[in-house]
């Protein structure tokens, strides 16, 4: 049965995590419903901080794999959200 789930992901310095990020995520777009990349700081240039939110709809043992991925990137911090469809 698929779960529903939400996954915040911030980070300290976007601009190092971005190319390892964002390949893990395409990677896995097919378990993706939705993506939305906030820009916490506008006029930062360097060492920036950023958020991503996650909609996730799988089968809970294959967002399981896909956050015990995402922790395999340094400098994450993340947070999930688990939904109970009606």
């Amino acid at each position: 049965m698929e779960q529903l789930a939400s996954i915040t992901i911030l980070t300290t310095n976007r601009q190092k995590v971005s190319s390892s990020l964002n390949n893990f995520l395409t990677k896995n777009g097919h378990l993706i419903m939705a993506r939305l990349g906030v820009n916490i700081t506008k006029t930062c240039i360097e060492n920036c901080p950023g958020m991503i939110v996650l909609v996730l709809k799988a089968k809970k043992e294959d967002i399981a794999v896909f956050i015990t991925g995402l922790e395999k990137i340094e400098e994450l911090e993340i947070k999930t959200c688990f939904f109970e469809e009606k």
